[in-house]
């Protein structure tokens, strides 16, 4: 598994917990430290995503719409 797809599962199973804790309505220190630390962890995850290494070999006009081939773009 590649780094930034950790990062993406991290920040997402801190959202699930987030969630969990508000509406069992318990542990409120910890609800307020996720909720302060939510901006960073986002942060984290935007940033790992985006200097991810990877190549893109198609452009957009290839890939308008992958899996509706009727809604591609036609060529000129």
């Amino acid at each position: 598994m590649k780094n930034y797809q950790t990062v993406v599962g991290v920040v997402t199973g801190i959202l699930i917990v987030f969630v969990t804790l508000i509406q069992l309505n318990i542990a409120l220190p910890l609800i307020w430290l996720i909720f302060l630390a939510g901006p960073f962890l986002v942060l984290w995850m935007v940033w790992s995503v985006l200097t991810a290494p990877i190549t893109i070999e198609e452009t957009f006009d290839e890939q308008w719409y992958q899996d509706k081939p009727e809604l591609r773009r036609e060529r000129d």
